[in-house]
């Protein structure tokens, strides 16, 4: 009887470590659910403390230069007064596990500008941040006057070239890989004068279309700010 029981764990053990990994819906809904929360909780308990607590280990920041966020924001103090934002649309990999979203951000003091969140879904499926920028602007952007979602098409077509994006680094280990498909490719060009460009570039089934571009001058563009 002992024999059978150890036999049955042992074919349990081999049936979970053969599942195949977890699979999300590419749900532009809950992207843009992640970044209200997070504006929520800034409010709520405080900016870095947010920060902290939505951020991925291996996530970044600009201050304005790039520095990696856990160590920025370690014991960091929040603000009296917390920046709030919005979003405006959501972008998903065709995986389910990639997304970026774009918004509104503005000041008690009156000033406004833009911020593009990179977001990463963990092992649990919660999303994280894994890229946090933007910057001020004369007046907000255009608001529309509904929340909009976009997802990568899964279909792949031969030869195709990927655009001239530069991902940053590599997921850290507790991480799930990025798309196979690479249905949404995000990347940051430094310019010599210190300035960068922030682009995500969507698969669209033929090839890629830019959705978010993001210029910033040498000096500007602190996150949260």
């Amino acid at each position: 009887m002992k024999a059978r029981l150890a036999l049955l764990v042992m074919g349990a053990a081999a049936l979970v470590a053969a599942k195949p990994p977890l699979r999300f819906q590419p749900d532009p809904s809950s992207v843009i659910a992640a970044e209200i929360a997070f504006n929520r909780l800034a409010q709520d308990k405080g900016q870095w403390t947010a920060f902290r607590a939505t951020a991925a280990d291996d996530a970044v920041m600009f201050m304005p230069g790039r520095v990696l966020a856990k160590d920025w924001l370690k014991g960091r103090a929040d603000p009296s007064a917390p920046v709030s934002w919005s979003p405006s649309i959501a972008y998903v990999s065709c995986g389910g596990d990639l997304a970026a979203s774009t918004g509104n951000w503005k000041r008690t003091d009156g000033s406004a500008g833009y911020f593009t969140t990179i977001w990463r879904r963990d092992k649990k499926g919660a999303w994280k941040w894994i890229l946090d920028h933007g910057d001020t602007l004369a007046s907000p952007r255009a608001a529309p006057e509904f929340l909009t979602g976009k997802v990568a098409t899964c279909k792949r077509g031969a030869g195709q070239d990927r655009p001239p994006t530069m991902p940053m680094g590599k997921p850290d280990k507790n991480a799930p890989p990025p798309p196979p498909d690479e249905s949404l490719l995000w990347g940051v060009d430094s310019a010599t004068d210190g300035g960068r460009t922030v682009t995500v570039s969507l698969w669209n089934g033929t090839g890629y279309d830019v959705v978010i571009r993001d210029v910033v001058a040498a000096g500007k563009g602190k996150t949260g700010s």
